[in-house]
Order: C-alpha cells, then sequence, then structure tokens
C-alpha cells in the first residue's frame, strides 16, 4: 500500500501578507526555516521512502530539512509546482478584488475552469499534478512518499483523489504553511487520513 504525504511549504513573507505568489520564487522567512525543520522532525517518524519536490525555492528549502532528517535526494518535478496567478502575481487577493471584480468574481466563483488572467485554472494545475502522484504510485506502489509542494497544488490534488468537484478546493480544503496531508492508497482507492494538520510545529 502506498502512502502519501503532501506538505506544504513553509512560511514566505507573500504567503504572510496574503499575496499572490505563484511563479514567483521567495526563500523561506526564518520562521518558514522553523517550520521546516519541524517538518524534518516529523518526516523522520513517518519514514519516508522517497521525497519529490517542487522546483521552487520555498518548496525546495523545507524539502532539504526532510532530505538531511530522512537521507533521502528530492526528486524535482515541475508537475509539483505553485498555480500561476498570471497578472495577479505579487498583488494582493483584497486588491485583486477592488481593482480587477469582474475577472476575480468569475474566478471565485468557478477556479475549476476559470482561470486568473494569464494564469491557470484548477484543471490546468490537475493536468500536471496528477500525472506525479501516478508516477509516484508507479515508483514506490508499497512505499511511503513526501511530497512538497504548493497551498493550491495540494488542494486541487486532494478535491480530485477525493473525487470532489475541483472548484471548491480554494473554499473546502485547508492547507496551512507547513501542513501535513496524508493518503493511504488501499484495494479501493485513496482514503483521506490527515488534512492540514500542523500538530508538530507547535
Amino acid at each position: 500500500m502506498l502512502t502519501l504525504h503532501m506538505v506544504r511549504h513553509g512560511d514566505t513573507a507573500q504567503a504572510a501578507d496574503g499575496v499572490f505568489c505563484g511563479d514567483l520564487d521567495p526563500a523561506l522567512t526564518a520562521s518558514g526555516l522553523a517550520q521546516a525543520e519541524r517538518v524534518g522532525v516529523l518526516a523522520r517518524s513517518l519514514g519516508p521512502t522517497a521525497l519529490y519536490c517542487s522546483p521552487k525555492q520555498r518548496a525546495r528549502m523545507t524539502a532539504a530539512a526532510v532530505a538531511r532528517s530522512c537521507g533521502l535526494e528530492p526528486v524535482i518535478d515541475a508537475g509539483l509546482r505553485e498555480i500561476a496567478y498570471g497578472a495577479w502575481e505579487g498583488r494582493t487577493e483584497a486588491e485583486v478584488k477592488q481593482t480587477d471584480p469582474d475577472a476575480y468574481d468569475a474566478w471565485r466563483t468557478d477556479p475549476s475552469l476559470v482561470a486568473p488572467p494569464g494564469g491557470e485554472s484548477a484543471f490546468a494545475i490537475a493536468a500536471r499534478a496528477l500525472p506525479v502522484v501516478l508516477r509516484a504510485r508507479r515508483e514506490n506502489p508499497q512505499g511511503r512518499v513526501m511530497v512538497v509542494s504548493h497551498k493550491a497544488t495540494i488542494r486541487v490534488i486532494v478535491a480530485a483523489l477525493l473525487g470532489m468537484p475541483l472548484g471548491r478546493f480554494r473554499s473546502h480544503v485547508a492547507c496551512p504553511t507547513a501542513s501535513i496531508t496524508s493518503f493511504e492508497f488501499g484495494e479501493r482507492g485513496p482514503m483521506l487520513v490527515r488534512v492540514g494538520d500542523v500538530h508538530h510545529l507547535a
């Protein structure tokens, strides 16, 4: 049985300020680095046998703590990168809501099909992220896999694995920084056993 642990990267300045940060590539803050170390301690107890990671710096810095703790080499896969926010990159959600209300409302109403201008919809994210899950299953059919990725990407994967409408990924799935969300893949398919868990940060 495959166990899949998905970790969101630690704090960045943009995450703390509510800034749309998809294609941007900030580093972790000091608190984010501390969170990453706690993720590394948790990972040691979970015993992952493989580690996959987004190419973004904030994810790689988080995965580095897991790699050191567990003696693993991260596999970098671009399918795990964050949603592309297009014209909204670097802006806060409140600002976009005020200055681009029609596009924002359309996206908020159905982010599965509607993308930020020049960005990605949830279906586009699923199209590149789910093949990484399939790859992990193929390469580690009986393993414990840890994936370090991003808020929107993890939430879209969760929605897809649960058979939820992808348009609900923003409203129905929690994913705080440095949280862990886990699935077990059994005979009847993926079972969600942990979501948005941050107990290791206490």
